[in-house]
């Protein structure tokens, strides 16, 4: 039985300014200045430039209703003055930017390049192939991902040669094409698996009895190579240790993923462009946002004469309505724009001032055992904004700091107790962690109890499992496979 009744119910909802806010806060300087040039192309209203711009009045439009149709409005009860005053001056233009012309960041130059496979392709120009090598070679090459491995098996290339190349092939014609791809450079390239990638490596380097015993291991004991059962390879091999380490040696010297050695990969190598800079003047922590978050922007002049034109005009036309519409929703949308600008600078200038003097001690060092234990709570609640606001500042930001360019999220960790019942970070056991593995003797590395049991004698009663967590965060392996001979 369906009944009608009426439920009264209290939700928060965001505006879409407020979600566009959050976005811009966000956006990295780069992204950024993507964001800005959208903006600026999307709405004639804004311009940016230096040069004295043209004054509105801080409150204008606080007649109209948003999302006023324009065909119902009655446009002679618009108070164009209120658009065209020029005894204030808006907020925006009295915001000091605070950096002059030598602040601004040059631009980086890139030189272009072609992508990995077309390299390979190229390449593959340069051999005889017939017709249906050459959809084979063509068609392995395209299955070569950017570490320069072909990872799926020959059965599914057969059957995909078939039903999207239309050529019809065996295993074996496949497996031939595929050793005359595995032949171009780099070396490695086109390997089905690590050891066949090593293994193509070592063929190609000048024969040597090092040379020799490392492909003889690779094909025949990769398993306990991999796992650096040294013992078991010198009884299986029949050889002496220094043999086994000339060996290990010419391993070493080789490149696990060769389609990364390729310098003009279609990745696109990143510039990272410090959001902030922090420096020390006299002994004291200076911070100053990158003036790229500053642009200079104002409201269109050519936009400030065409409200005068339909003011001082006596034939008010329905095309004329049309258009003041159209100009009142463009000047909105560009004084908001300036607003959510100048609040984006505020919020990421006052989030980074609290992580700054959070961390004061550390950033005066530079020695990373000094951060505190700082979740973004802390600072959340100290300049009192929400968590979210917070999180989204310190994941995409960068700050220039006498210690290199770091991402402003590596500086927050949890709290551990040690000895003495005071917190510290978890950053600060990492690094004494990494200290301690970085000393160990390497033909006896040190064990995840024992590491727990040296951590305990130095004041930081953790456990081995907490110690296991910590060593695989900072991509350090077990024990046994960082023995060496």
């Amino acid at each position: 039985m369906l009944k009608q009744h009426l439920q009264f119910k209290l939700s928060q909802k965001l505006s879409p300014q407020q979600i566009q806010l959050m976005k811009l806060i966000q956006l990295p300087t780069q992204a950024f200045e993507q964001r800005l040039k959208q903006e600026l192309e999307e709405n004639p209203a804004l311009e940016t430039g230096k040069e004295e711009a043209d004054t509105l009045d801080d409150e204008y439009g606080t007649e109209f209703d948003e999302g006023t149709d324009s065909e119902t409005i009655e446009t002679e009860d618009i108070n164009i003055d209120d658009y065209l005053s020029d005894d204030e001056i808006p907020d925006y233009r009295t915001k000091a930017n605070n950096h002059s012309a030598d602040d601004d960041e040059k631009s980086v130059p890139y030189a272009a390049g072609i992508s990995f496979n077309q390299h390979l392709i190229n390449q593959l120009n340069t051999i005889y192939l017939n017709d249906e090598e050459w959809g084979i070679a063509e068609f392995l090459v395209g299955s070569v991902d950017e570490s320069g491995y072909i990872r799926r098996p020959i059965s599914d290339i057969l059957d995909d040669l078939a039903f999207t190349q239309n050529i019809y092939t065996e295993e074996k014609t496949i497996l031939r094409v595929l050793k005359t791809v595995q032949a171009l450079d780099p070396p490695g390239v086109a390997a089905r698996s690590l050891d066949e990638c090593l293994i193509i490596q070592l063929k190609r380097k000048e024969m040597s009895p090092s040379v020799e015993l490392a492909i003889d291991m690779l094909e025949k004991s990769f398993d306990q190579f991999t796992k650096k059962h040294y013992k078991k390879l010198l009884q299986k091999h029949s050889i002496t240790e220094e043999e086994l380490k000339d060996a290990i040696s010419e391993v070493e010297k080789l490149n696990p993923k060769p389609g990364g050695s390729y310098a003009g990969n279609n990745r696109m190598i990143e510039h990272v462009v410090p959001d902030f800079s922090i420096k020390i003047v006299e002994g004291e922590l200076e911070l100053t946002l990158n003036g790229r978050n500053a642009p200079e922007l104002r409201v269109s002049r050519e936009y400030n004469n065409m409200l005068k034109g339909y003011k001082d005009s006596k034939d008010k036309s329905k095309s004329q309505k049309d258009a003041i519409m159209f100009i009142k929703q463009k000047l909105d949308a560009a004084k908001w724009f300036i607003d959510a600008i100048l609040q984006r600078q505020q919020t990421l200038f006052v989030t980074m001032s609290s992580i700054m003097n959070y961390q004061k001690e550390y950033f005066l060092t530079g020695d990373e055992r000094n951060l505190r234990p700082m979740i973004l709570k802390d600072i959340a609640d100290e300049i009192n904004m929400d968590v979210s606001t917070v999180s989204r500042v310190a994941n995409s930001k960068y700050v220039d700091t006498p210690y290199g360019t770091k991402l402003i999220k590596e500086y927050f960790s949890e709290s551990m107790k040690n000895e003495q019942g005071e917190d510290v970070s978890t950053k600060e056991i990492k690094k004494i962690l990494e200290t301690v593995i970085a000393d160990e003797t390497k033909k006896k590395p040190l064990t995840d109890d024992r590491l727990a049991g040296i951590l305990k004698e130095k004041g930081y009663p953790i456990a081995r499992r907490t110690v296991a967590k910590y060593r695989e965060q900072l991509g350090i392996p077990v024990a046994r496979l960082r023995k060496q001979i």
